[in-house]
């Protein structure tokens, strides 16, 4: 059995390990590095016992994106579990009724057209703009992530997304150290909305990674691995 400490990297919706890649790399060297597959879930408490279920007694625990809401509950259902929590571009809002028109629209790609076709219109917003006409290879990932799922665990996945618990009321409860990240240039979940969240947790910084947009740990690999790596070190209880 590894006596080294484990973290727990959660992909957000449509992603996969790919998305966790180069902190992978990064943490691998020291630490246990777990990512969990979220496509047989269709609400943020199943996914998070699903991440419980792999977990060891005691873990870090870093989240993107809806990833980062997965964590949330997993702290909400055993924060003695966990040592430390990250929450890249993210929220922790309810979902409003103006956003439920705009997953539906998506969805009704997928179901339609096809993976492909949502790809198309879907990670264009979520990344700097004109990046993935300027990177063809980050492009190639990110097309070939979407690919690899489906349109039933896209709608699994906005269907947990749509019903998520408003998790404001958690963040003054958390005790243990808490890295909040975010892309400089995020249109979905943009800096000005991580600034309330980090402002409400007690042990809280906030990192801006900047040039990035909402896909920061491939658009920024470098500085989202090395907050990620200071973060990870901070000293906590035992």
């Amino acid at each position: 059995m590894s006596t080294r400490e484990t973290v727990i990297l959660v992909p957000g919706l449509l992603c996969d390990a790919v998305v966790w890649e180069h902190q992978t790399a990064a943490l691998s060297e020291h630490y246990d590095v777990i990512i969990p597959a979220l496509t047989q879930q269709d609400s943020m408490a199943a996914m998070a016992e699903h991440v419980l279920s792999l977990a060891p007694e005691r873990f870090a625990i870093a989240g993107h994106s809806m990833g980062a809401r997965v964590a949330l509950e997993v702290w909400r259902q055993a924060p003695g579990r966990v040592t430390r929590l990250a929450l890249l571009d993210t929220g922790v809002h309810p979902a409003s009724a103006e956003e439920l028109p705009k997953r539906q629209a998506m969805l009704d790609i997928s179901a339609g057209q096809g993976m492909t076709a949502l790809a198309d219109i879907w990670l264009p917003p979520m990344v700097k703009p004109g990046l993935l006409e300027s990177d063809t290879v980050l492009r190639a990932q990110l097309y070939a992530m979407v690919e690899r799922m489906t349109p039933a665990i896209h709608r699994q996945q906005i269907t947990a997304l749509v019903n998520r618990p408003d998790a404001a009321p958690l963040l003054p409860q958390i005790a243990c150290p808490v890295l909040i990240g975010v892309g400089e240039l995020d249109r979905w979940s943009p800096p000005d909305q991580h600034e309330p969240m980090a402002a409400a947790i007690p042990n809280a910084r906030m990192v801006v990674f900047e040039g990035a947009g909402h896909m920061a740990p491939m658009e920024t690999p470098d500085a989202v691995s090395a907050a990620l790596v200071e973060w990870i070190a901070i000293a906590v209880g035992g």
